[in-house]
């Protein structure tokens, strides 16, 4: 189908191009409505995120994919068939990883779809019976139908910035939901490190979460490239500070596992890493307003979970009568 041009109205606006925001529009493309999905960052993804730093390439946000679902499980089959997953060596059988990288689905997910990156939303409104949506020195655009897949508390600032008041109970539900955020630390290192192709998960103190993207197949042009996650309640303590501070607390808990010296150090900060509590439905969708919101804190944590509130939210709003 035709994607609608820069000066066109859109029938669907899509704020956020993480995994619901791309699932949702690809659904809603396929079923053949126009769709435009705006992302203020220059790539999309979301936590489907893979940063370069030097020679060392690394999975920085969700380090693989589970499949319970038998929704998403189709979705996984496919994505697998197609080369786009491959079980992740030696880890667990069900966990699936992006190939060669976990943004590289996400870039999958994103083919033949009309996204404006770039473009931060300021505000959404209503006006004539639609949406016009308030970008940063971009202007607005205006659409029908409007989706926000971005974390709860942002999608709310964008309503309040455009003066759009949700009924009560619902604006009281969506205020409550919170997130916890997750520092990541990419570790380049001089030679191999010692962490198994599988991984290691921590249940209790600073570090949550640690990999090595050479033996993971992301990054094999390093000799080892290692990210840390650390814990929800260290993360939300010191989200503030920098690589420098950090890395003499993280360090000791993890050397026995890198095996190698550290030779750069990154941190990456996921603000809304995932969420600390859910909505009681798998999305929103208000279909006198014409308005949508899906994602993680809707459908359950994770990959999985995001996906099932936008294919969700999906199956609702074609079902909804078309807007005159």
């Amino acid at each position: 189908m035709t994607a609608p041009a820069a000066d066109q109205p859109a029938g669907t606006l899509v704020i956020g191009a993480g995994i619901a925001g791309l699932l949702l529009a690809r659904q809603l493309q396929d079923a053949g409505q126009a769709v435009r999905v705006l992302e203020k960052s220059r790539g999309f993804g979301g936590r489907l995120a893979t940063k370069s730093v030097g020679a060392a390439a690394f999975d920085s946000g969700a380090q693989f994919i589970t499949a319970t679902d038998p929704r998403f499980a189709a979705l996984a089959t496919a994505w697998r068939d197609a080369g786009h997953v491959a079980p992740w060596p030696d880890g667990p059988a069900r966990r699936l990883s992006g190939r060669p990288t976990m943004n590289a689905l996400a870039r999958t997910l994103a083919g033949g779809l009309d996204i404006r990156r770039e473009a931060k939303v300021l505000a959404v409104r209503r006006e004539d019976g639609g949406w016009s949506v308030d970008l940063e020195a971009q202007g607005s655009l205006r659409a029908r139908t409007l989706v926000l897949t971005a974390p709860a508390p942002q999608s709310l600032g964008l309503l309040a910035a455009g003066g759009v008041s949700l009924p009560d109970q619902l604006a009281a539900e969506l205020g409550r939901l919170q997130y916890h955020p997750c520092l990541a630390l990419l570790l380049a290192l001089a030679g191999p490190s010692a962490v198994p192709p599988g991984g290691v998960a921590f249940d209790e103190g600073p570090v949550r979460w640690i990999a090595d993207n050479t033996r993971k197949g992301v990054s094999p042009g390093a000799p080892g490239a290692v990210t840390v996650h650390l814990g929800r309640a260290f993360s939300s303590e010191h989200y503030q500070e920098t690589d420098a501070t950090l890395l003499p607390r993280i360090l000791p808990v993890i050397d026995a596992l890198l095996g190698s010296p550290v030779v750069h150090a990154t941190l990456h900060r996921w603000k809304f890493s995932e969420p600390a509590n859910r909505f009681p439905e798998p999305c929103v969708w208000l279909t006198d307003l014409r308005l949508g919101f899906a994602g993680d804190a809707f459908g359950g944590p994770k990959v999985e979970g995001a996906a099932l509130s936008a294919l969700e939210l999906a199956g609702r709003m074609l079902a909804a009568p078309r807007a005159a």
